[in-house]
């Protein structure tokens, strides 16, 4: 797992502003989410309906970011693994399955071998 917003938060700052910080963003994200889940007027674009996969992981990052913490509050490491294995379970559900095609097919396509370009 990528740790590198991790690394962005001030060295300066006791823990305490690290974990409100963490626990700030992850508000705030759930918020976001929340908002695109409630029902509205049906967008143009077929993506822009309903909640966020993207947004969902990061948000689960962000979780599982708040319950590795050594020096937070236990209660607040375990409920953040609780509520992550719950957004885990929630972004594997939306994920889209990926198409399973025969390798044979994958290799014949249209498009899969083009002719060398012949120098003039």
């Amino acid at each position: 797992m990528d740790d590198d917003f991790l690394d962005d938060t001030p060295a300066s700052g006791t823990p305490s502003t690290r974990h409100a910080l963490l626990v700030a963003a992850l508000l705030h994200l759930m918020s976001q989410y929340t908002l695109r889940s409630t029902p509205r007027a049906p967008a143009a674009n077929p993506e822009d309906e309903g909640p966020c996969v993207k947004l969902a992981a990061v948000i689960e990052r962000h979780l599982d970011a708040l319950a590795r913490l050594p020096d937070a509050e236990p209660v607040l490491r375990a409920t953040c693994e609780q509520l992550r294995v719950k957004w885990e379970d929630l972004v594997d559900s939306r994920m889209p399955v990926p198409v399973k095609r025969p390798l044979l097919s994958r290799i014949l396509r249209p498009g899969a071998f083009k002719a060398p370009a012949l120098a003039s």
